[in-house]
């Protein structure tokens, strides 16, 4: 579910602001998470599952260069950037598992992500799927983040679905990728993607916002106002004074 924006480019591709991406065909990165109904995946392990999804497109060999993808990234990284979640369980996730795409499993969680797709060009075993009812919890609280990886801090201040908080994540992931070197791309993609999604209390919130790392402000299509800030990725490399 979802499309959103950064505080840094005039012409930022998630800025809910009327801009020059809007005149581009508009594409949807869709994303499919496997929900049982015996055994729906933790919460937390979603997002993150839903991120590392994200960058592992981003960075497939099949959406570089003259890929296979690489023309429907391009045409979606043109214009808004936009992600759509739905779920899938049974024979829906094994059609789903059939169409062109990666699946990346986390701990509990499975999310297939396919390559882009035409705003209202949805292949039919896609679209006929659930964006609504993804709603997830935690059995525990998760563990601290580890300070050494990759953190997207969610807003403690805005309610989200399960399905529209992987899209935040998948696109607080996306701001950082495009922040990094080639150099730390490269050790980010060989160490796997490890990262971790929390929410912050209001304090560190309050300072993580104003701290210069790439902040996700929603577009405001599903479920929340425009301009809501919903996300800071927060990458060790970005953390770093630049020169």
């Amino acid at each position: 579910m979802s499309d959103e924006n950064t505080t840094t480019a005039q012409d930022s591709p998630f800025r809910h602001e009327t801009a020059s991406r809007d005149e581009a065909p508009q594409f949807v990165l869709p994303l499919v998470a496997r929900i049982e109904r015996a055994a729906p995946p933790a919460r937390t392990d979603a997002l993150e599952t839903a991120a590392r999804a994200v960058l592992v497109m981003l960075s497939d060999e099949r959406s570089l260069g003259e890929g296979e993808w690489a023309r429907a990234m391009r045409d979606w990284q043109d214009a808004r950037i936009r992600k759509v979640v739905r779920r899938a369980r049974g024979a829906e996730w094994r059609r789903a598992e059939a169409l062109p795409g990666i699946t990346v499993t986390g701990k509990s969680a499975e999310v297939r992500v396919f390559p882009p797709v035409p705003l209202d060009g949805w292949p039919k075993d896609l679209a006929r799927l659930q964006v609504s009812g993804t709603d997830l919890d935690d059995p525990e609280p998760p563990a601290g983040a580890d300070p050494t990886h990759p953190v997207l801090w969610m807003s403690p201040d805005v309610d989200m679905s399960a399905g529209k908080a992987m899209a935040q994540a998948g696109h607080g992931a996306q701001l950082a990728w495009w922040e990094l070197s080639a150099e730390d791309r490269t050790a980010w993609r060989d160490a796997g993607f490890p990262l971790s999604v929390r929410t912050p209390d209001a304090a560190l919130w309050r300072e993580l916002t104003s701290s210069g790392l790439p902040v996700v402000r929603d577009a405001g299509f599903t479920e929340i106002a425009p301009g809501s800030c919903t996300v800071v990725a927060d990458h060790p490399a970005l953390r770093a004074p630049r020169p």
